[in-house]
């Protein structure tokens, strides 16, 4: 009988999946759970991943809730939270636009995770572009909990629905 060592070689080697792809895939499985909030979920992947530092990239418009995100996850993890405004960069010394409004800065943010040494991050409502450069850089695991939607309050299910009403 084949050993599952070697099942999960052949899968790996079949489907492109790297023994830390379905690691993941696995300790994924493993957390859901039937009525279950995404939050519980993510927790339950964290244990289940011996993940100990849960790093929160969050837009500044969305500070209360990447907080509320925090206290949910302190009392099991040790949590950092990162505004998309760290290093207080001007926009116009990115993109020579002539404005003076700080930049948010994806990058700055997956850096600060990664010097306080995260093993898991969270994305709390970074904007179109900035979450992509986040998730492209990020070298740990990175799940977004938030997306941001301005027309439909972070609910861009909700076009979906207006979408299918037509």
């Amino acid at each position: 009988m084949e050993s599952e060592e070697k099942k999960i070689a052949d899968a790996a080697a079949i489907y492109g999946y790297s023994r830390e792809d379905l690691s993941t895939m696995e300790q994924a499985r493993d957390a859901m759970r039937a009525n279950e909030d995404r939050i519980a979920e993510i927790r339950a992947w964290a244990h289940n991943a011996g993940i100990k530092k849960i790093g929160i990239a969050h837009c500044a418009g969305l500070a209360k809730e990447a907080t509320l995100v925090q206290e949910l996850l302190s009392s099991e993890f040790d949590t950092l939270l990162a505004g998309c405004k760290v290093g207080r960069i001007k926009l116009d010394d990115l993109l020579n636009d002539g404005s003076q409004t700080l930049a948010c800065n994806p990058i700055g943010q997956v850096k600060m995770l990664e010097k306080w040494g995260s093993q898991l991050n969270i994305v709390v409502g970074l904007c179109l572009g900035h979450d992509m450069i986040f998730n492209s850089h990020s070298h740990v695991p990175t799940t977004t909990l938030i997306v941001k939607d301005r027309k439909f309050k972070h609910n861009p299910m909700q076009a979906l629905a207006q979408k299918q009403e037509l």
